[in-house]
């Protein structure tokens, strides 16, 4: 219904093709999409370009949060969200979780809440960054950014 709200505000309520045999035309002007300006449809194009940044403009928000990123292959990772273009992020400083023990409770969720049980959990040293493809961005509370920061850099057995 959006692109027909954009329209009928750009130029009018529209009717259906005559030849389509669909149902008999809206109040208003007739449209022939053949007969639009190249600057008719560009103002069509702004329109769902801009519907779309908005939609995508809360997800842009996690940028610069220290967050728990769960991969789809790649396991678990922490650091700050630096880019961000559908499920594909970049995480700058970023440490993968091998193996994570949450301090309270059971969840990854509860890890970016409370952190991790040190003795128990395996966090590796951070890279500068990595580009992965992501199922989960968790934001992490401070006290969550403090333990996982915190956590010694995990040596081969």
């Amino acid at each position: 219904m959006v692109g027909r709200y954009c329209i009928r505000k750009l130029i009018g309520p529209v009717s259906h093709h005559p030849d389509a045999g669909a149902s008999p035309p809206i109040q208003g002007k007739q449209m022939n999409i053949d007969n639009l300006t190249f600057g008719e449809l560009k103002q069509i194009a702004a329109m769902f370009g801009a519907a779309q940044s908005a939609q995508n403009g809360t997800l842009q928000s996690m940028i610069g949060k220290k967050c728990i990123v769960r991969t789809y292959i790649s396991g678990v990772f922490f650091g700050e969200i630096e880019q961000k273009a559908g499920n594909e992020v970049i995480v700058k400083n970023a440490r993968r979780m091998w193996r994570w023990h949450a301090a309270e409770s059971i969840s990854l969720s509860a890890v970016a809440l409370h952190g991790i049980k040190e003795k128990q959990s395996k966090i590796a040293e951070a890279v500068p960054s990595v580009w992965l493809e992501a199922i989960e961005l968790i934001p992490c509370s401070d006290k969550a950014i403090a333990s996982i920061e915190g956590a010694p850099n995990v040596n081969a057995d």
